[in-house]
């Protein structure tokens, strides 16, 4: 009872720092472009809130939150296969919500949210029903096609463990997904397998990133292959593979990589324990680092809009495609502006999520004109954007 208190409390305090950062985001363009252009599983879950609902921020975001507050209990069960403390299966969750990455994925409209959360779902049902759970994977090849790298796997235990009709079910969903999503695969090879790994490293943060390669390579080269391993493997190789020719978005893959969390909890535990009290600092000291760095990166995150006054640039921002728009529309619309028309596509489209339509009866530019005036945003007194807009006299 008491560890259920913890989890739920956990997950509620997470929760309500989410919902108090859609006020500071405005939707960046990818998002706009699910909304409005996409004809995905995602686009039409974003659709049924934001029309259901009142057409804010609030109902854009919310429907990520509810897929990482599923994603949260769904690796809980998951973990109750593989760490048998309910102490340890705690830390595990305040290592998952802390993750730079389910940060992300937690408030941003991307397939990412959504990945995890079926990811973990077809986790868990293997683990709890057995093959029962293969059901489930033509439907995920109708909901997303990019969900090939879990197919392969899927093939590839088949093949290791000479369960042959296995594979070839495997085979056939990784062919027609490999087909619908459209991946490239070709080229010259480029230099973006450091970009790759910097990434992953972003989402992961650096030492539970390196923890986690750990843990793979270990079971790899001590035989402990089992599907969840599997699936995690088989993404993140081939989204380095992918990385020597082409730029890879790792956003694609890391929801499957994030199936070696467990895991790795499960052999930190375990080399932790075997150990006498006196050879355990070096394990505490990896943990409690690890710790103050995930908790580093969240506060960067939820404190993000502060950095702008040390940057000379605000474009550079690591959140600037997801600022900015809000306050514009709401300045436009001061000044008795419902449409206008701007050469900038990107903000053309996210304007239209806070009313402003596309029209020719005022323009927008965000180089200098007299004639123009002057519209500046800024946060905490720094000033982040400059336009200038003007009504255009028939």
């Amino acid at each position: 009872m008491r560890t259920i208190v913890f989890l739920f409390l956990l997950i509620t305090l997470h929760t309500t720092l989410l919902v108090a950062q859609i006020s500071g985001l405005s939707i960046g363009y990818s998002e706009a472009s699910i909304l409005y252009n996409d004809t995905s599983f995602l686009h039409y879950y974003i659709q049924f809130f934001v029309n259901s609902f009142p057409h804010n921020d609030l109902a854009l975001r919310l429907p990520m939150i509810a897929l990482h507050v599923i994603s949260f209990f769904l690796l809980y069960a998951i973990s109750r296969f593989f760490l048998f403390r309910e102490s340890d299966r705690l830390w595990l969750m305040l290592v998952y919500v802390l993750l730079p990455g389910i940060t992300s994925a937690a408030l941003v409209v991307d397939p990412a949210g959504i990945k995890i959360v079926l990811t973990f779902l077809f986790a868990y049902l293997y683990l709890r029903f057995g093959t029962y759970a293969y059901l489930l994977l033509p439907v995920y090849l109708l909901i997303d096609a990019s969900f090939f790298p879990l197919f392969i796997a899927v093939m590839l235990y088949g093949i290791m463990f000479k369960r042959y009709p296995l594979a070839l079910f495997g085979g056939v969903l990784s062919v027609l997904g490999y087909i619908e999503s459209g991946l490239y695969i070709g080229g010259s090879p480029h230099g973006h397998f450091l970009d790759a790994l910097g990434i992953y490293a972003a989402i992961f943060s650096p030492i539970v990133f390196l923890y986690l390669f750990y843990v793979m390579y270990r079971r790899f080269i001590t035989n402990e292959r089992d599907l969840l391993w599997l699936i995690g493997a088989v993404a993140f190789g081939m989204s380095l593979i992918l990385s020597f020719r082409q730029r890879v978005e790792i956003q694609s893959f890391a929801p499957f990589v994030m199936l070696i969390l467990p895991l790795a909890a499960q052999t930190f535990f375990h080399t932790y324990r075997i150990r006498l009290k006196i050879f355990r600092k070096r394990y505490q000291l990896l943990f409690y680092t690890a710790l103050v760095i995930l908790v580093v990166n969240t506060l960067v995150v939820f404190f993000n809009q502060h950095f702008y006054r040390f940057l000379k640039d605000p474009t550079r921002h690591f959140s600037y495609p997801m600022h900015v728009m809000k306050e514009l529309a709401a300045q436009l619309q001061r000044k008795d502006i419902v449409c206008i028309h701007t050469d900038d596509e990107k903000v053309q489209l996210r304007l239209r999520f806070y009313g402003i339509s596309e029209c020719y009866k005022a323009v927008l530019s965000e180089e200098p004109r007299e004639e123009f005036d002057k519209v500046t945003i800024r946060y905490n007194k720094t000033p982040i954007y400059i336009g200038y807009v003007t009504k255009v006299r028939n």
